[in-house]
């Protein structure tokens, strides 16, 4: 957490002379980037000219303390928390009726094909953002992790409680690029430079063996790898982040220069009909066999009412116009 540290006595300060920061945020101020990549699949083209206007973002994920803050200060109970009936979901096994369930990581039997998440990701019962991988885990330790297992739905409800918003998709990439715009990585163009682990993410074999290379085989406190060049930390890896965005493969072709505020539907060819959101930066799942989510300009898509052990999410705020 040195590194953590060191970023909260000289990089809020530095800007605090021409805006008033707030706690635990940086200043991005307004740029224009190209967005989008070439390095993955086709809705991240094509690459395209984007400008944002100025901003502040959390320098970190919203961790369990803070979570923990909301709940206590509001009673709020998210989605994962909230019993299941075959009322509200038509279709629901009985062996869940009644239950509360999260979406956690297992490793499958045999060899896996990658083209079928449904090997990996197991509904257990009791699982949710207090009890991470099943009703037998705890947070204790774990205050500041980043919390998961919350959806859309539960990030909303802690901003609109924070006093702040979740970011739009180009906010993110463009924040999550910092000074090293154009690079494959949020820190430059070497994945392991000299060496040095600089995310969160899967060593092994995907989804099988996480041998936790980087120290971690889960997810890490936030502050534990070098912050990118705006200061921000877990720009990579670690758990996806929820965005403000719809998900739609081919916005990228239609998107406004000046601050795209995404789509107004949300298409998922892999499930049409399912109403999803984009989440961005890579988990401690992403492996370079499998989805490379790390990357600054991949994107991924999630439903708004599913979390899963490995999304969480971290807030923006407007700058006040002086």
């Amino acid at each position: 957490m040195k590194t953590l540290f060191l970023a909260s006595l000289f990089v809020v300060p530095l800007l605090a002379a021409e805006h008033v920061v707030p706690a635990g945020m940086v200043y991005i101020k307004e740029g224009t980037f190209q967005m989008g990549s070439t390095d993955g699949p086709e809705d991240e083209q094509p690459i395209h000219e984007v400008t944002v206007k100025a901003f502040f973002m959390d320098v970190t994920e919203v961790t369990n303390d803070q979570f923990a803050e909301f709940t206590k200060a509001t009673g709020y109970l998210t989605l994962s928390e909230r019993p299941l009936t075959s009322k509200d979901l038509p279709g629901l096994l009985p062996e869940f009726e009644g239950k509360t369930l999260g979406i956690c990581h297992r490793a499958p039997e045999g060899e896996a094909n990658l083209a079928d998440y449904r090997q990996w990701w197991v509904p257990i019962i009791g699982a949710n953002w207090r009890h991470p991988d099943g009703e037998k885990s705890n947070l204790e330790g774990k205050g500041k992790h980043p919390v998961v297992h919350v959806c859309y739905d539960d990030a909303m409800a802690y901003c609109k409680w924070a006093g702040k918003r979740l970011p739009t998709e180009a906010e993110w990439e463009y924040a999550a690029r910092g000074s090293a715009a154009g690079s494959r990585f949020v820190w430059g163009n070497e994945f392991n430079p000299a060496g040095k682990w600089m995310a969160n993410t899967w060593q092994g074999k995907f989804p099988k063996v996480n041998t936790g290379e980087d120290g971690f085989t889960g997810t890490a406190p936030v502050g534990s790898f070098p912050a990118n060049g705006f200061g921000l930390f877990d720009m990579a890896g670690n758990v996806w982040e929820i965005c403000a965005d719809w998900y739609l493969p081919q916005y990228y072709k239609m998107s406004p220069k000046q601050n795209p505020p995404g789509p107004d539907t949300s298409y998922d060819p892999d499930e049409p009909g399912v109403m999803k959101r984009v989440m961005r930066g890579g988990s401690w799942m992403c492996a370079d066999s499998y989805c490379r989510g790390y990357r600054p300009g991949a994107r991924m898509k999630t439903a708004t009412d599913t979390g899963l052990s490995n999304t969480g999410f971290r807030c923006v705020k407007d700058v006040a116009a002086k």
